[in-house]
């Protein structure tokens, strides 16, 4: 999507997202597409509302506190976006609000909720797996976002399954894998 084009639909959600928060706390909408937030995988656009708190303190606990006290009280409106922004814009994955404190600092930690996907995201939550986060470079990130644009995977989680698998077909791995266990076997003795 042009930046042009993002920027007319960002000024539409901003309408709509105020129109949910009539109190003046939300200041601005952006749509970030991959390419503009490492953590935008390939394909996926973000939806970034700013909103501002008085009152919150920038660290600590107490700003935990305050952006969980935040998550609760506005548990219902988060659901309503989310289920707008899954039919009006499919393309979007994350809604995120990110807070603005009393003196215009943005504040660390920010409130996430998943939207839209494809069935493959929405299969993939639904089985059983573990979540793991991981802490990548740009080169790793490139390697990941190669194999989704190449179509071999949905997403930066199944790309890591991917070469996971890949691993796990080496003769090598099988004999790794024997030797772990005789060192497991070996420790159990002592």
């Amino acid at each position: 999507m042009e930046q042009a084009a993002l920027e007319t639909l960002a000024s539409k959600l901003e309408e709509q997202v105020k129109g949910h928060y009539p109190d003046g706390g939300v200041q601005r909408v952006a749509l970030v597409p991959y390419g503009d937030d490492p953590e935008v995988e390939p394909g996926g656009l973000w939806v970034r509302v700013f909103f501002k708190l008085t009152g919150v303190p920038m660290e600590g606990q107490a700003r935990t506190l305050a952006l969980t006290a935040w998550q609760d009280a506005h548990a219902a409106m988060l659901d309503e976006l989310q289920r707008e922004f899954a039919q009006a814009l499919p393309a979007a994955r994350l809604l995120e609000f990110k807070f603005i404190v009393d003196d215009d600092a943005e504040l660390k930690g920010s409130v996430r909720r998943r939207i839209g996907g494809s069935a493959a995201d929405l299969a993939e939550r639904q089985r059983d797996l573990t979540p793991v986060m991981a802490r990548l470079g740009p080169v790793d990130l490139w390697t990941l976002d190669t194999l989704i644009t190449a179509g071999i995977a949905t997403n930066r989680a199944d790309a890591v399954r991917w070469v996971l698998a890949r691993i796990r077909e080496r003769p090598a791995y099988a004999k790794l894998r024997e030797r772990a266990q005789e060192l497991d076997d070996l420790k159990a003795q002592f």
